[in-house]
């Protein structure tokens, strides 16, 4: 079991039944006839065995008849995260899809756009639009405003209202030659963003954020670019736009921005491609230099800090054991680096394979040490590439280590690479444990709060911290965080840039199809460590739904197939994961949402497969969980999401207001 401090926990709320969502490891991972209690703020208090619902009902203080039980053909999974969605667009949402993508902005979109100036049909627009994904299971959402401040504050208010985790852009765009009333001065511009990230701040929502938003390049001057760029960086705030979505759009970029080496780069110049740590200093992360801000974010992984309420007691998977940690690495199940002279260096799963360590390599991810008995041979996910290994790095989709010479060594290293010999990026991104003197050790998701860290706890647990400019002004945010829609056109160099720089991409094949756009090979993106999410991209895309995103994310991996049968297709599983857990890593709020990890938020859907009069028939009457949920991600609709849970809060069904 897993569980938080018992004895400072009221629980609220507990679930009984099956449990389905997705790890770093673990495309799906399915937990049968488990407890799940909810604490009164909207957190995972504890996960256990339904078969001790007595002595956790002792232990928790929660009466075991008041347990909510799932049915035969129910499930819990994680709500889903629609990382790229234009609210503005979506009362034509179904229609005008006979345009590419330049012209149909110009016929379509920039024109409706230009009606938000008045707040009555702004509010109508924006409560169906959040009502509606609610409905389909959007428990976080990415959204696109337009360049209007005050219809922009009123989509925070209504998400706020309806208790959706969104972030909310106010659009920035002072170039249009095709609809000129629908633009802005660059000095307008700057000024409204500032306005809106401050009044949006000033209302203290929960679960609201700012989003600073440059519509794309082509609509914006490098001058606005830079502002942006700028603000974003001082408020540590999430940046979105878009990129490479048709080759049309690419040719544009060049001619207007001659001097920049590419599309990402005209980004990345205007300091807008950026991971949650704006990257400001350079430091040294296990031999390696690895730009960031001296600005340590401890939240729910909280190494160690003082006083931290969940310092590492239940941390299975990212325990960076800070110095004298009680528990330090006690739990750490997956990614105990095991510092040097550990005796158990690394043995359970995630073994870099430190010199002379008892059990290096042993278990799950041999990096292949040399005349290791089991170098790798039958290790299908975390396979490091050991040395003439027949079967080196072929399945290796999430963990490889890279080892030298492996013909695909970190080829589809998505998530935790080892960093073997000379990897450039050893451990920076995901999991590192800080190795040998790492000032920063963990910057990325999962830092240890080091003593004296200038900004310590600044944007998730925020203590005040000096000179930070929007100190506990309830800051959900994890520091600035780019997430750029499409990217079908992205070369391999534009690709290493965002992984270097941790910028995310927001996966959206219904608009890609629809506008005829292009097709986003999701698995290149992937094999080169970029962080993926989905987007349904409304309304370029047609549909509301993130099934549908699901659904449409695997029609294209199979079209790329049928082009090339050679093609790694994406599973089923795989898309699930990026639906739920990698949405969240694409918006840095993995800390808070994606799955069913104790300290995290309860943001759940209540799956019923057998509804009345829904669109799956189960004819066998003995599917297990993960057929499903198969059955569901192809068949299923919002007649299936019986509940929709927000940080704990139910909000679907809705509750009428009087």
């Amino acid at each position: 079991m897993t569980s938080s401090n018992e004895s400072t926990v009221d629980i609220a709320h507990v679930y009984r039944g099956t449990f389905v969502h997705s790890t770093d490891h673990t495309a799906v991972e399915i937990l049968e006839d488990r407890l799940l209690g909810v604490d009164t703020e909207g957190k995972i208090a504890f996960i256990g065995s339904g078969q001790e619902v007595y002595s956790l009902s002792q232990k928790w203080r929660f009466e075991a008849l008041a347990v909510t039980q799932l049915g035969q053909y129910e499930f819990f999974m994680p709500g889903m995260v629609d990382t790229h969605i234009h609210a503005s667009q979506y009362s034509y949402a179904g229609t005008a899809l006979d345009l590419p993508l330049l012209q149909w902005l110009n016929t379509y979109t920039f024109p409706v756009e230009a009606c938000y100036k008045d707040l009555g049909f702004a509010r109508n627009v924006y409560t169906h639009v959040v009502k509606r994904t609610l409905r389909n299971g959007t428990t976080t959402a990415c959204y696109f405003a337009t360049i209007h401040t005050d219809a922009s504050l009123l989509l925070g208010q209504i998400a706020n209202d309806f208790g959706q985790r969104a972030l909310v852009g106010k659009v920035c765009m002072d170039t249009n030659n095709f609809v000129p009333h629908y633009r802005e001065t660059p000095e307008e511009s700057h000024d409204e963003t500032n306005r809106f990230i401050s009044e949006l701040l000033e209302k203290k929502y929960p679960l609201v954020r700012p989003v600073v938003t440059p519509r794309f390049a082509p609509s914006c001057s490098a001058a606005l670019l830079g502002h942006l760029g700028e603000i974003a960086q001082n408020n540590h705030l999430h940046i979105q736009s878009h990129i490479s979505e048709t080759k049309e759009e690419v040719k544009l970029v060049k001619e207007l921005f001659p001097d920049y080496d590419s599309y990402t780069d005209v980004y990345h110049k205007h300091n807008l491609l950026t991971d949650k740590v704006s990257p400001t200093h350079t430091h040294t992360v296990q031999g390696h230099s690895v730009d960031n801000e001296d600005h340590n974010i401890a939240a729910y992984n909280d190494s160690g800090g003082n006083g931290s309420k969940y310092a590492d007691v239940d941390d299975d998977y990212n325990d960076s054991g800070g110095n004298g940690s009680k528990y330090a690495d006690v739990d750490d199940d997956y990614n105990d680096s095991g510092g040097n002279g550990s005796k158990y260096a690394d043995v359970d799963y995630n073994d870099s394979g430190g010199q002379g360590s008892k059990y290096a390599d042993d278990d799950y991810n041999d990096s292949g040490g040399q005349g290791s008995k089991y170098a790798d041979v039958d290790d299908d996910y975390n396979d490091s590439g050991g040395q003439g290994s027949k079967y080196a790095d072929v399945d290796d989709d999430y963990n490889d280590s890279g080892g030298n010479g492996s013909k695909y060594a970190d080829v589809d290293d998505d998530y935790n690479d080892s960093g073997g010999n000379g990897c450039k990026y050893a451990d920076v991104d995901y999991n590192d444990s800080g190795g040998n003197g790492c000032k920063y050790a963990d910057v990325d998701y999962n830092d240890s709060g080091g003593n004296g860290s200038k900004y310590a706890d600044v944007d998730y647990n925020d203590s005040g911290g000096n000179g930070c400019k929007y100190a506990d002004v309830d800051d959900k945010g994890d520091g600035s965080q780019t997430v750029m829609a499409h990217g079908c056109h992205l070369t391999d160099e534009e690709l290493k840039l965002f992984r270097e720089k941790g910028a995310s991409i927001a996966h959206c094949p219904n608009s890609n199809i629809s506008l005829c756009s292009g097709m986003l090979d999701a698995r290149r993106v992937l094999n080169h460590k970029v962080k993926l999410g989905l987007g349904t991209d409304v309304a370029g895309g047609y549909s509301p739904s993130m099934l549908d995103a699901v659904r449409r994310t695997l029609d294209t991996s199979k079209v790329l197939t049928i082009q090339d049968p050679q093609y790694q297709t994406l599973t089923f599983e795989e898309v699930f994961r990026l639906a739920t857990l990698g949405g969240s890593q694409a918006l840095s709020l993995d800390e808070h949402t994606g799955n069913f990890k104790v300290g995290k938020d309860f943001d759940a859907l209540r799956v019923n497969t057998a509804i009345e009069g829904g669109p799956i028939d189960l004819i066998n009457h003995g599917e297990g969980p993960k057929v499903l949920l198969e059955k569901f991600l192809n068949l299923g609709d919002d007649r299936n999401i019986a509940e929709v849970y927000v940080a704990g809060k139910r909000v679907v069904p809705f509750v009428e207001r009087p």
